[in-house]
């Protein structure tokens, strides 16, 4: 039962056109990154190496699709929640709106069931978008500019990693990403069960996570102990499978959180789901 209301979850999800924005943004943002690196790219990179150049000597293809590929990760992973909110807000509350909640009650489908297979229907097409990023950002990068070791720029200075050990860490990196995107879409999914129009969840998990960004952002003492539990503290976590030796400790402990928040805003929703009045 459980999975056949999934699958009719993710029949009206393709149903609606907004559903495919997310895939089309992602589309033209990619392609214009990846059109802009190939014309400037190299430009770009001598503007980010020109520091080091005195005492480094540079050999080889520098700007790779594996740069390319952390690039376009580190620009839009900030940006992508807003497309999974797009659709993932509007599961229940989109039903709520129109009056199709309301024939929940003459089915013998229990109202958990109904509800997880939303969060089920969710966590797919989240996964989907995932993979689309990773293919366009990844996959196509290295088809337009080639393999070779990956440079990155950190607090620490300049790492190095060899071609032959980056595949790993890019499998890895988007497994957190799509961690990360996963909790956006259950904490949408959860304010779209207290709300009966479309927009509010959507907003609210938008205000949410640039609340989140500006306090984990802010340099104040007072904060200090708040930012290591919020969700956008660890949506980053993936840069450190990109770090020499890899901090396991840490990307344990942002999985960790980040599963916490996903597994709290499900039982939030279905507390308040099985209390909704759908009747009405």
């Amino acid at each position: 039962m459980l999975l056949r209301n999934t699958y009719n979850e993710l029949i009206k999800i393709l149903a609606k056109p907004r559903s495919y924005i997310g895939f089309l943004a992602l589309t033209v943002l990619i392609a214009v990154i990846l059109l802009a690196m190939k014309a400037d790219g190299q430009n770009f990179i001598s503007f980010v190496t020109s520091s080091f150049e005195q005492t480094l000597s540079f050999n080889g293809l520098i700007l790779n699709g594996n740069l390319i590929a952390f690039i376009i990760l580190q620009m839009l992973i900030v940006h992508v929640p807003l497309l999974v909110a797009l659709v993932t807000g509007d599961l229940v509350s989109g039903e709520a709106a129109m009056g199709t909640l309301r024939m929940m009650g003459t089915k013998p489908i229990k109202r958990s069931s109904f509800l997880l297979s939303k969060f089920l229907a969710g966590a797919i097409y989240t996964f989907f978008l995932t993979l689309w990023l990773a293919f366009l950002s990844l996959i196509v990068g290295q088809m337009m500019f080639g393999t070779g070791d990956l440079i990155v720029l950190n607090s620490d200075g300049l790492v190095i990693i060899p071609e032959s050990d980056i595949m790993w860490r890019y499998g890895l990196a988007f497994c957190l990403a799509y961690l990360s995107l996963l909790s956006i879409a259950t904490m949408s999914i959860c304010f779209s069960v207290f709300s009966d129009n479309s927009i509010g969840p959507i907003v609210s998990t938008m205000a949410v996570i640039i609340l989140f960004t500006i306090i984990g952002t802010l340099d104040v003492p007072t904060f200090d102990a708040i930012q290591p539990f919020l969700i956008t503290t660890h949506m980053a976590s993936w840069r450190s499978l990109f770090e020499i030796p890899v901090p396991n400790i840490d990307i344990i402990y942002s999985v960790i959180i980040l599963v916490v928040h996903i597994i709290g805003f499900t039982l939030i929703a279905l507390w308040r789901f099985n209390k909704k009045d759908i009747n009405t």
